[in-house]
C-alpha cells in the first residue's frame, strides 16, 4: 500500500535541506536540458530560417521518441556499458553515453543550414531526442534508487526537486539559447543559433562533470531479484541450450515489468492509470509546444521570451513546485492532480485573454506565472504518483513505461498543434480554448477510479 502521511508544516519542509535531494536536483536538469534544443531553440531556428508554423509543428514529432521509450528500457535495466560501466556504475555509464552523443550532435547541428538540409537537421534532432528519452529512463531511475522504498515522504520530495532540476535544465538552458542566440544575431553573425548550439554543448560538459557527485547503490540484490524470475521461465522451457537460454533472457527482461505491474495494482486498475497518464497532459502540450511562436507574432522579442517566459518563469517554476510538493505530502497525490487540471485549464484560457489584448508585457507576466504554477503543481503530483507505483527490481523499465505513456500523449497528438493552429487561421484564443478542453477526459478516468487506486493518504 502506498501511503504519503501528513506532518507538521516544518518537518514536511525540512525533507527538501536532505543531501540527496540536491542530487536529485542535479539529474533532474540533465533530464530537462536537451528538451530546451529540440524544443524552443529547434523551432526558433527553423522558424526564423522561414519555414512555416506547421513545419515546426510536424518536426515536433521528434518527440514521439520519448513516448516509446519502455521498448528499450528493459535493455537499459540489463546491459552494461562496457568499461564505463565498471569505472563509474552501472546508471551513470548510461548517462555519460548518452551524453556524449548529444555533444557530437550539437556539434554537427552548428555545421548545418537547416534551409539547405532540413532532414539532415530533423535527424540529427531525432538522435538527440533518442539519446535523451534513453538518458532519461536511467536518470529517473538513479534518481528513485536515491531514496528507499519506505520513504515515502523523501519520495514526494524528491519528485518536487526532480521537477525543479527539469524546469531549471529547461529553462535557465533555454535563457541561454535565447540569450545568446540575440546577442550573436545583434552583432552581425548569420550563423548565430550554429554558434549558440557549442556554447550549448559546454553546459553538457559541464553536467557530466557534476553527475560524477552523484552516489549510484550497488545493484547485485537487483540483479538477483531478476535472475530469479528469469529461473522461473527457465525452469518452465526445460532445456538449457542458447535458444532457451535467450529465451530466459528476453522474456525476463520484457515480461518481468510488465506482469509485475499489472499484479501490483489489478487489471482494471491498471488499465486506467494508463489511460489516465496518456491524457492528463495533453491539453499543456498543445499549448506548449506553439507558445513560443505564439509569444513571437504577438510581438514579444527573443529577449522578452527569455526574460518572461524563461527567467521569471523557472523561478515561478521552483517556488510553487516546491509548495506543491508540500502540498502533494499533505493532502495527496490524487487531490493534487486535480487540483492541477483545473489550474491547467484555467491557465489556457487566459492565455486566450492574451491572445485577444493589446499587446501588455504585465499581463504576458500574469499569464506565464500561472502556466507555470499548473505545470509545477501538475507535474510534481504525477512524478510522485508513477514513482511511487515502481517495482524496485524493474526501476528503469516500469517509470519508463508510465512516463513514456505520458509523453504519448503529449506528442503524437501535440505534433498537429501547428496544424491545428492553421486550420484555424491563425485565431490563438480559440486554439488555447480548446486546449483547455483537452484537460477534462483525464479528470473524468482519475474520478471514476479514485476510490479503486491503493494510495493510503493521511
Amino acid at each position: 500500500m502506498l501511503e504519503i502521511k501528513k506532518q507538521s508544516l516544518s518537518e514536511t519542509f525540512s525533507i527538501y535541506f536532505d543531501k540527496r535531494m540536491l542530487k536529485i536536483l542535479l539529474l533532474g536538469s540533465i533530464s530537462g536540458f536537451p528538451w530546451v534544443l529540440i524544443g524552443s531553440s529547434l523551432s526558433l531556428w527553423l522558424k526564423e530560417d522561414g519555414l512555416s508554423r506547421s513545419t515546426v509543428g510536424w518536426a515536433g514529432l521528434i518527440f514521439a521518441v520519448y513516448a516509446f521509450n519502455y521498448l528499450w528500457a528493459p535493455l537499459i535495466d540489463r546491459i552494461q556499458i562496457p568499461y564505463l560501466t565498471k569505472k563509474i556504475g552501472h546508471r551513470r555509464g548510461w548517462i555519460v553515453l548518452m551524453q556524449f552523443i548529444i555533444l557530437v550532435s550539437l556539434v554537427l547541428w552548428s555545421l548545418i543550414n537547416p534551409t539547405e538540409n532540413l532532414a539532415l537537421v530533423i535527424t540529427i534532432g531525432l538522435l538527440i531526442a533518442v539519446a535523451s528519452a534513453t538518458q532519461d529512463i536511467t536518470v529517473d531511475a538513479l534518481r528513485i534508487e536515491q531514496i528507499s522504498e519506505n520513504e515515502g515522504k523523501s519520495m514526494a520530495a524528491g519528485a518536487a526537486m526532480a521537477v525543479v532540476g527539469w524546469w531549471s535544465g529547461y529553462k535557465l538552458g533555454g535563457v541561454l539559447s535565447l540569450f545568446s542566440a540575440e546577442y550573436l544575431q545583434n552583432l552581425g553573425f548569420d550563423n548565430y543559433w550554429q554558434i549558440t548550439f557549442i556554447i550549448l554543448g559546454v553546459l553538457v560538459i559541464l553536467m557530466n562533470i557534476g553527475l560524477m557527485f552523484v552516489s549510484e547503490k550497488n545493484s547485485d540484490e537487483r540483479m538477483i531479484k531478476q535472475a530469479e524470475h528469469d529461473q522461473i521461465i527457465s525452469s518452465k522451457l526445460g532445456d538449457k541450450n542458447f535458444i532457451s537460454k535467450f529465451l530466459t533472457w528476453i522474456g525476463g527482461t520484457i515480461s518481468g515489468p510488465i506482469i509485475s505491474f499489472f499484479k501490483k495494482n489489478g487489471f482494471s486498475i491498471a488499465i486506467g492509470i494508463l489511460g489516465f497518464v496518456f491524457l492528463f497532459k495533453v491539453g499543456e502540450a498543445f499549448l506548449g509546444r506553439m507558445s513560443i511562436i505564439f509569444y513571437q507574432e504577438i510581438g514579444f522579442s527573443k529577449s522578452d521570451i527569455a526574460i518572461y517566459s524563461k527567467t521569471l518563469g523557472w523561478v515561478t517554476t521552483v517556488i510553487f513546485t516546491l509548495l506543491g510538493g508540500l502540498f502533494v505530502i499533505r493532502s495527496g497525490v490524487l487531490k493534487a492532480m486535480f487540483l492541477a487540471g483545473i489550474i491547467m485549464a484555467g491557465t489556457n484560457l487566459l492565455f486566450s485573454v492574451l491572445a485577444w489584448s493589446d499587446k501588455s508585457e504585465l499581463l504576458f507576466a500574469i499569464v506565464v506565472i500561472f502556466d507555470d504554477i499548473a505545470a509545477a503543481f501538475a507535474t510534481v503530483a504525477f512524478v510522485a504518483f508513477i514513482s511511487l507505483l515502481v517495482d524496485r527490481t524493474y526501476t528503469a523499465t516500469q517509470y519508463a513505461l508510465l512516463a513514456s505513456i505520458g509523453t504519448a500523449g503529449r506528442t503524437t497528438l501535440a505534433s498537429s498543434s501547428g496544424a491545428l493552429v492553421d486550420w484555424l487561421n491563425g485565431d490563438w484564443g480559440l486554439f488555447f480554448i480548446l486546449t483547455a478542453i483537452m484537460v477534462i477526459p483525464s479528470l473524468i478516468i482519475l474520478w471514476s477510479m479514485r476510490d479503486k487506486l491503493k494510495l493510503s493518504e493521511k
